[in-house]
């Protein structure tokens, strides 16, 4: 989620009551998240981020969108799209500057790169501002097709949100069962930082959050 163009009091404590959800919601995913117990994490997840997404007043959905809403286009659990990755140095230093609607430009320096075994390769990004945190963005083959992903992207990582499965060891735990859209995917409104040339495989990827173009406003 980034930030909105609504303003005030009320709009800052929703957002921060969003963000301080879903950080409790990736704290209860990591406690259970093994390999053997991922697909009932999953299924934790989905049904936190549906509730979320249906009664939340920081939601992306409008109130037309949450009145006939029947939960967001996520695939079932598929453990073959789930890896342990360690980062490279490949790419890191790198500059990215993201021009967005309302946070104006948005600094990220390349850390390194994930080389995914049968996906491809991703850049992972640190945000160059306040906060900091690690971002890795993707858009896969199946992105914009009829019944696929979201045309501008997904998010696999996003630690300054609390999207973050773990590490150990220096391996980085990827899973994209629990890739998810950005808020601007639902409402323009959203300033959302979104995949560069370094975040595109060639693959499709069929799990994690799909696209429902009906939800969008």
């Amino acid at each position: 989620m980034g930030s909105a163009a609504n303003t005030g009091p009320a709009a800052a404590i929703d957002v921060m009551d969003w963000r301080l959800r879903t950080f409790a919601l990736y704290a209860a995913v990591r406690s259970t998240a093994t390999s053997d117990g991922a697909a009932a994490s999953h299924a934790l997840w989905v049904r936190e981020r549906d509730n979320m997404f249906a009664t939340h007043p920081a939601s992306a959905l409008n109130a037309a969108k949450k009145a006939g809403f029947e939960g967001l286009k996520i695939a079932a659990y598929d453990p073959s799209f789930r890896f342990d990755c360690r980062l490279s140095g490949d790419g890191a230093g790198e500059e990215m500057l993201v021009r967005t609607g309302t946070d104006g430009t948005v600094p990220f320096q390349r850390l390194g790169t994930f080389d995914i075994p049968g996906v491809g390769r991703l850049a992972a990004w640190q945000l160059r501002s306040y906060g900091g945190g690690i971002f890795v963005p993707f858009r896969d083959g199946s992105s914009g097709k009829p019944g696929g992903s979201y045309g501008a992207g997904r998010y696999l990582l996003d630690t300054i949100k609390g999207a973050f499965l773990g590490h150990d060891g220096g391996e980085f735990t990827l899973d994209f069962n629990f890739a998810y859209n950005p808020s601007c995917a639902y409402d323009e409104a959203w300033a959302c930082p979104l995949a560069g040339p370094a975040n595109r495989l060639a693959i499709e990827v069929p799990v994690g959050e799909l696209y429902l173009p009906e939800l969008a406003t």
